[in-house]
């Protein structure tokens, strides 16, 4: 890892050297390229050299602890290195989830289409709290988040909900949240105390660039409109606003019925077709290249439990990689990074020895 990390501290001083060279602001383009690999670089080089730090450290104040006597002092310098020691290893893991090579599509927008399903209201809590904790995730990350589309549940949550995530490697952490996800907790419903178990589904569909659009025959489109009613039947709409589109090929169905206008939800709906088609053309591509393993590998499969979210015991689990973190309340406020950055490493190892 070392010698990689070295290569790329040489390859950030050229690019950088590059970049206030006259001439690389003349050629758009290749400007634009060499800000993108600058940017990735310079968050290699300060992560390294943070993890530089916490080991010196680490080191200076295990020297001191041979040599301290008193118990106060000691006590002290043992909180600090416990301290130091967590960043190391979070700051090792993130470093390693950086040296996975940049994928073209890291950029891309997602699509998160997350619905409730075995345990009725239940799920369909728990969809609404994982809506809000990919929200905050977001937030922390400093990506964009829309509301594309949304089934409101009586109980509360949502038995669908459909929202897109734009910004800076938005796709390259969250393409592995796709999955069942399971949770394990006493409902509010609940009089007895039980701990049931729940589940909901989660895709993530990458939205294609403007580059590589696909091309649909609006000959292929059955759209219809209707009136939609907001949460608990309130703000009813007075006129036929909401909006579904059947792809009649593939036997597609997508909706939106978010905005008051007819124009903006066929636009909304759009947009999540389009990421399903491409998904679909994606995963075909994959079976007529690779064998049914390769093309699994990372795919993400919805039918495949993915992780377990047990409230009594403040646990997540992510059954692929045999991750468990005692800090459920933390990872539900948003502090999905370990869980991500462990998930991309672990994939790019997989590809590698597919």
């Amino acid at each position: 890892m070392e010698e990689k990390i070295q290569k790329l501290l040489l390859r950030c001083d050229e690019v950088e050297k590059a970049l206030s060279d006259p001439e690389a602001l003349s050629d758009k383009k290749k400007y634009k390229e060499l800000s993108q690999e600058h940017s990735y670089l310079a968050e290699v080089k300060e992560i390294y050299l943070r993890l530089q730090s916490a080991k010196k450290e680490l080191q200076t104040n295990r020297s001191l602890l041979k040599e301290e006597s008193d118990p106060e002092f000691i006590a002290v310098i043992r909180e600090e290195i416990a301290s130091l020691e967590e960043e190391e290893v979070e700051t090792r893991a993130k470093l390693e989830s950086l040296l996975v090579p940049p994928d073209p599509n890291d950029h891309a927008n997602v699509i998160l289409e997350l619905r409730a399903g075995t345990g009725g209201d239940e799920a369909a809590i728990f969809v609404g709290d994982c809506v809000r904790m990919y929200r905050l995730f977001a937030d922390k990350m400093g990506w964009k988040y829309e509301s594309l589309s949304c089934t409101n549940s009586e109980a509360g949550g949502y038995k669908e909900y459909i929202l897109s995530l734009s910004g800076k490697n938005v796709h390259r952490f969250m393409q592995y949240e796709a999955g069942t996800h399971r949770v394990q907790r006493v409902p509010v419903t609940e009089t007895q105390g039980r701990v049931h178990t729940s589940a909901i589904t989660i895709a993530a569909l990458m939205e294609p660039g403007e580059d590589e659009k696909i091309e649909i025959d609006e000959g292929d489109l059955k759209i219809d409109t209707y009136r939609a009613s907001g949460a608990g039947g309130q703000h009813i709409n007075t006129t036929d606003s909401a909006v579904r589109i059947t792809h009649k090929p593939s036997g597609v169905v997508v909706y939106c019925m978010e905005e008051r206008s007819q124009h903006k939800n066929k636009e909304k709906a759009m947009r999540v077709l389009v990421a399903k088609l491409a998904e679909e053309q994606a995963r075909k591509k994959h079976e007529e290249r690779a064998s049914l393993r390769s093309s699994q590998v990372g795919s993400g499969d919805r039918s495949e439990r993915i992780r377990t979210y047990n409230y009594s015991q403040n646990r997540v689990t992510d059954h692929r990689i045999n991750l468990t973190l005692h800090k459920l309340d933390q990872i539900m406020e948003g502090d999905l990074e370990e869980i991500s950055q462990a998930l991309i490493h672990h994939f790019h190892q997989e590809r590698l020895h597919a």
